[in-house]
């Protein structure tokens, strides 16, 4: 088999055994998952049936978000992020898969009248080249058909038009990513292209919620190449710490395995395939200013690393840049750190370049003030009202 000829018998094989999933349910494509059942409620119980999952992403959806869900297949998981965000949020699904999609944008209108809005579309295109509207290109190629060596040129230019100009998903636009048991079907080859899309495609301060199956082994050639296994998501299943390094390659931060299936899914050959759900944040990326902040790691652990390199000891006041505060003092790190602002804060504008490639640690005097000389008796604040200290 050519290399390049591969990633089409795999997405040939995924496309054929998804198709025939939409019509008749097949056990061996998902995992047991207990979903919320206030959000089943109304979903069209073929939805239900047809649904093939490993998890349940839609827990970390809340109100009024834009949530994208890669891989949406019959539209589970977009129509119970729709119930979460309300008329005030917005629901996108992707799939490649035209009868998944032809059931779930049947099941839209249905949804849509019971839930008394309207707000989750479907598109359909590749969830590693979430800049290319297939359907926009379909009706592109019925005016322009491909015969020749140069409409296949000319095909190229319009692709790479229609990603620059008009893509699928726009750059930033989303608040939160989320897919069920769907990323391990993508190529190998295009699955740090795929780690790229997300992140671009999410805003800063946005998130994912993936839950996918992962291996606690690499799966050798003989796996790999079964197109069989492969569509069942078990030949393409990220080795689990491999799917967590693309993560911090593509730029995230706050990565972490949030959920875990401590019994495997599947062994094949001795290799255990479990489900887990992972979760990112993106939004370190930008100026690091100075703001005379510090940031105390609480422990448990003698020393901590984050994703920019920075080593926090235990206990120890670290010079941060205003941004690495914000991070470290939110989200995913909330109640791990304390944050020390200084006594006089330094305005926005005012803020000089601070070096983030080294850690060192920040004096108090850098956050009280090297003139601060105060002398103060204590005020009885250590001891709750009513009682002696």
């Amino acid at each position: 088999m050519e290399p390049n000829e591969r990633p089409l018998e795999v997405e040939s094989a995924v496309r054929a055994r998804y198709s025939a999933a939409s019509m008749e349910r097949e056990a061996a494509l998902c995992c047991p998952i207990d979903y919320d059942p206030r959000y089943l409620e109304i979903l069209p119980e073929e939805v239900i049936e047809r649904d093939y999952g490993c998890g349940d992403p839609s827990r970390y959806v809340r109100a009024n978000e834009v949530v994208l869900d890669l891989g949406s297949g019959g539209g589970k998981i977009c129509f119970i992020a729709s119930q979460i965000v309300g008329p005030a949020g917005r629901v996108i699904g992707v799939d490649m898969n035209d009868d998944m999609l032809e059931l779930a944008r049947r099941s839209a209108p249905v949804v849509g009248e019971r839930v008394g809005y309207a707000n989750v579309e479907f598109r359909r295109g590749r969830i590693q080249d979430l800049a290319l509207d297939l359907d926009a290109l379909d009706t592109w190629l019925a005016a322009n058909p491909v015969r020749t060596s140069r409409d296949r040129d000319a095909l190229a230019e319009h692709e790479a038009r229609q990603r620059r100009d008009a893509p699928m998903i726009a750059s930033g636009s989303v608040d939160v990513v989320v897919s069920n048991c769907v990323l391990n079907l993508v190529d190998d080859a295009a699955k740090p292209e795929l780690i790229r899309e997300i992140f671009r495609v999410l805003k800063v301060g946005g998130r994912i919620a993936i839950s996918d199956i992962v291996s606690d082994e690499v799966a050798p050639p003989a796996l790999r190449n079964d197109p069989d296994l492969w569509s069942g998501c078990i030949s393409g299943a990220f080795q689990e710490y491999e799917l967590l390094r693309l993560l911090e390659e593509a730029g995230f931060h706050g990565i972490e395995i949030d959920k875990w299936q401590a019994e495997p899914w599947r062994v094949v050959q001795g290799i255990e395939f479990r489900s887990v759900t992972v979760t990112a944040h993106k939004g370190k990326q930008g100026a690091c200013k100075e703001a005379n902040q510090a940031v105390i790691y609480r422990g448990p652990w003698k020393q901590v690393e984050d994703d920019d390199g920075h080593v926090f000891r235990r206990g120890e006041r670290v010079a941060v840049c205003a941004k690495t505060f914000a991070l470290l003092t939110s989200g995913p790190y909330t109640g791990q750190t304390i944050g020390i602002e200084p006594l006089a804060p330094i305005a926005p504008e005012d803020r000089a370049a601070f070096d983030c490639t080294r850690t060192v640690a920040r004096h108090p005097r850098e956050t009280k003030g090297l003139d601060y000389d105060v002398t103060r008796d204590g005020d009885g604040a250590c001891c709750a009202p009513g009682q002696r200290c």
